[in-house]
Formats: C-alpha cells, sequence, structure tokens
C-alpha cells in the first residue's frame, strides 16, 4: 500500500510492516492493542510488538514498541491479561503478556510483565512457562484468560488446539485437546480465540475461532469458528463435523482477536486486513497491513441453529459527517441514484424489498473509468458476493483478483446491506451481521464514484442512509 492507500478509519502502523493482532486488553481506562510488527522492513521479518492505546476504540495513540526480539527467539502472537488477585506474585492489577518466543521453528510460551501500566516490560526470568515439544509443531499464539478459579491458554498446534490450566500462570498442565482436521483447510491452524456468549432464548454457549493458515473459504487464509461447550478445561464442539463454519466470507480476515477484560462486558474483536497468499506483495511505499473495523460478536438462533453474528461498534457513528437519506423508492435499470455522490470513505445502509422480478440488484463503489467494486446480491441462487476483479490494482498476485461469494437468504423479504468503504478496503455486514465480507482493494485515487444498480427488473429500495465518514 502506498501512502495514498492509507486508510482514514482503519488502524494501521506508523511505518513498514504489520500482522496479527496481539495482547488485546482493558486496564484502567484504556484499551491496549498490540500487534506483530517488523519496524524496520515492510515484509515480515523479526517479529516485535508494536503497541496503541485508545478510551474509544476509534482514535488509537502509537507508543514505543513494547516487546523485542533477542537471544531466545522472534516475539510471535500471543495474549495479555490483568493479575487482578497477583497470582503470578508480580504484584497486584499487573499487566501480563502471554506470548511465543520462536528461534529456529523452537517454540516456546513466555510472559512479560508491566507494573506501569503497560508503558513498559519486562520479560519473566524463569521463561519459558511451557517449554518445546517435539511431538508438536508449529505450538503458538497462547490466548489466555481467567476461568471461575483458574488460568486457561488456548494454544495453536498444527492441526490442534490444545488447553492449558494454571493456578499463577507461570505453572501451566496440559487439560485437554480439540482435534481440528475432520474440518476444512488444509494449512495449520493459528490464533486461537475462546469465549462465552449468550444465546437468546437457551443456554450460553462457548465459540471457538481459529486462523487457517491455508485453504480456507475465500482461497490463502482465513478464520474458521466452532460453537460448543467449555469446562473449564477442554472445549466440545456442537456443530457437525461436516458443517465448516467462517467467519468471514471475504479473502482479508484472518488472525482475529478478541479484548480481554472489556468493561462493558462486550466481545470485540477485530482481526488483519490481509491474506498470506499475497500479504507481502501488495502495493506499499513505507509502510504495509491494516485491521478490520472493531466487531462486536453476538450469538443469535435462526431457527434450530446458532451462528455467530458481527456488528460494527455502535463507537464508529462517531465518525459519521454529512448524511443523505433516501425512502421508498423503485429502483429500475438503467438508472443509478447515487450519480452525485462521490467519496473514499463512506459508511451505507440499504434496506431492499424482494418485491418486483429484479435478478440482481446492489452497489457499486469506488468506480473510476476502468474501476469498480461491486456488492452484488442474485435472487436466485440467493447469493451475495463482493467482485474485486476490477477494483484497481490486481496485478500483484494471481490469487488477488476474484469474486468472493457466500449463501445469503433474505429476512422478511429484505437484504439489508451495511456496507464500510476506506480508502483501501470494502467491509460488509449484511443481514444485521448474519453474512460479512472482509476485502482490500487499491483503487486509483481519483475512483471514488457510487452506483445503485438493478438487472433484470425493479427492486423496492425500503431505504438508504449514505454518510460521509471523517477520518479517525
Amino acid at each position: 500500500m502506498s501512502n495514498s492507500y492509507r486508510p482514514a478509519f482503519h488502524f494501521t502502523p506508523p511505518a513498514n510492516w504489520m500482522n496479527d493482532p496481539n495482547g488485546m486488553v482493558w486496564h484502567n481506562g484504556v484499551y491496549h492493542l498490540f500487534y506483530q510488527h517488523h519496524p524496520h522492513s515492510m515484509v515480515w521479518g523479526p517479529m516485535h510488538w508494536g503497541h496503541a492505546i485508545s478510551r474509544d476504540l476509534i482514535h488509537w495513540q502509537h507508543l514505543p514498541i513494547a516487546l523485542y526480539p533477542d537471544e531466545h527467539g522472534m516475539i510471535f502472537s500471543g495474549s495479555a491479561v490483568v493479575d487482578w488477585k497477583n497470582t503470578a506474585g508480580f504484584g497486584e492489577e499487573t499487566l501480563v503478556a502471554i506470548f511465543t518466543y520462536n528461534k529456529n521453528h523452537i517454540e516456546t510460551q513466555n510472559l512479560a510483565y508491566s507494573l506501569d501500566h503497560g508503558k513498559t516490560w519486562k520479560k519473566y526470568a524463569g521463561n519459558p512457562v511451557i517449554g518445546y515439544r517435539d511431538d508438536l509443531k508449529d505450538c503458538r499464539d497462547p490466548k489466555v484468560f481467567w476461568y471461575e478459579d483458574h488460568w486457561v491458554m488456548v494454544l495453536a498446534a498444527g492441526k490442534h488446539i490444545l488447553f492449558y490450566v494454571s493456578p499463577d500462570l507461570k505453572h501451566w498442565d496440559q487439560s485437554g485437546v480439540f482435534d481440528c482436521e475432520r474440518d476444512t483447510g488444509d494449512g495449520i491452524y493459528e490464533t486461537p480465540d475462546l469465549f462465552q456468549l449468550p444465546v437468546d432464548g437457551s443456554y450460553p454457549r462457548w465459540v471457538l475461532t481459529v486462523g487457517v493458515a491455508k485453504g480456507a473459504y475465500a482461497g490463502g487464509s482465513g478464520t474458521q469458528y466452532f460453537i460448543g461447550n467449555f469446562d473449564g478445561r477442554t472445549f466440545k464442539p456442537e456443530n457437525p463435523p461436516e458443517t465448516s463454519l467462517w467467519m468471514d466470507h471475504g479473502a482479508d480476515y484472518y488472525a482475529p482477536q478478541s479484548w480481554n477484560n472489556e468493561p462493558n462486558g462486550r466481545r470485540l474483536m477485530l482481526g488483519w486486513m490481509s491474506n498470506w497468499q499475497y500479504a507481502t506483495l501488495t502495493p506499499a511505499t513505507s509502510w504495509r497491513g491494516a485491521f478490520s473495523i472493531i466487531r462486536e460478536i453476538s450469538l443469535k438462533r435462526n431457527g434450530d441453529e446458532v451462528y455467530l453474528s458481527q456488528q460494527p461498534i455502535p463507537e464508529m457513528r462517531t465518525l459519521r459527517g454529512k448524511h443523505t437519506r433516501w425512502l421508498e423508492k423503485i429502483i429500475e435499470p438503467n438508472t443509478n441514484l447515487l450519480a452525485d455522490i462521490r467519496g473514499t470513505s463512506l459508511e451505507i445502509i440499504a434496506d431492499f424489498k424482494l418485491f418486483y422480478n429484479a435478478r440482481r440488484f446492489g452497489v457499486r463503489v469506488r468506480v473510476g473509468k476502468q474501476e469498480q467494486t461491486t456488492i452484488c446480491y442474485e435472487t436466485e441462487p440467493r447469493t451475495l458476493s463482493v467482485d474485486r476483479t476490477r477494483s484497481g490494482r490486481v496485478d500483484f498476485h494471481d490469487a488477488f483478483a476474484g469474486i468472493h461469494s457466500a449463501s445469503l437468504l433474505p429476512l422478511n423479504d429484505v437484504i439489508r446491506l451495511h456496507i464500510f468503504v476506506d480508502v483501501s478496503s470494502v467491509e460488509v455486514f449484511a443481514n444485521d451481521g448474519l453474512l460479512t465480507f472482509t476485502d482490500c482493494i487499491f483503487p486509483a485515487e481519483e475512483s471514488q464514484g457510487l452506483e445503485l444498480f438493478v438487472e433484470g427488473g425493479d427492486i423496492l429500495l425500503l431505504s438508504l442512509d449514505l454518510f460521509q465518514l471523517k477520518p479517525a
């Protein structure tokens, strides 16, 4: 991404390379966000933990690098907790980071702690707290949280998810294993997360999310999830083995993590907006890598099924600027209600009623002479897609240009599209977060047009709200 592609409201590093979010925790009025960072190069290399903080989840302050690689290896992904009860003996309310050291593919799990609210960090002298396992490869990315009376660690290991328990963050015993080999994806599993959510009308469920490094839904890397139960020691899924559940159906949502200790009891998550197929090749001059919009995660029922719903956090509304609204309009082919609107940072909320005989309809964004990104619903076979084959720069990797699609049934004959357009990305939340697409795009700066289109008949537009978004 060149400077002209730097987003207006998505998080990016000050300079150079960024990938997975790490160590996300709230403490003392501040949201902490750490991330995989190579401060000296535009491509992946010796990993550090970059660091930023926010009080409102919209405006972020960059801080000095928190964790540096050393003689024990690179600093790979992990998590952070507040040790309220001083179980580790570092001090009450100490911030503790749990991370993976990687040295020549030897991986161990380790601690660092901060006694000054995250400003400076010291690595624990007794590292590693979980040593190298020669019986398993790719043991990394510990997610740690407090469960009733003990700490739980969720750890990726090849195509397995391991569970450990500890009274003090220093001494760990393996308590279970979840074997993911029965599911899709031909790459290893990474960056797990585990959390409990309520479900309307029935008992709460636990959600396990895993990064699939290769062979995901839209190709390359992606994020799978499982719904089930956790007893404090191990996870058992409810969804049948033949069912694959994906958090996002675009190509650019990987390694998502949620905040520990969120003060309002919300489950807030964000992911890296890229794909390991082409991450090191995207157009760039001074920085590379961005994070998605922060999403509030919930579980909803749809008949007998329980599914994950994702919605942009309400704090995003603070960025809304000029507002234009249309109500109850019949949209005909070869017309464009949005012909006079232009922009690179937009929020669009549109409700379409499947009342007439339209075959395809939707919105085209970042439209220029030879460019457009198309969000399209097809009434038969009832699919939603994001087409970035003509979205701008697509020539840097064979896998980038493509159409990403998924099944989407109407709700009461209505399709709702909630779209965020930024300088170099499109995020779509359909039918109140039932389906999401996250795709990077690299259009020319002058490609700022919008089109509302319908083909094969008319469509009833119940409402359309369009906001110009202010930079964060």
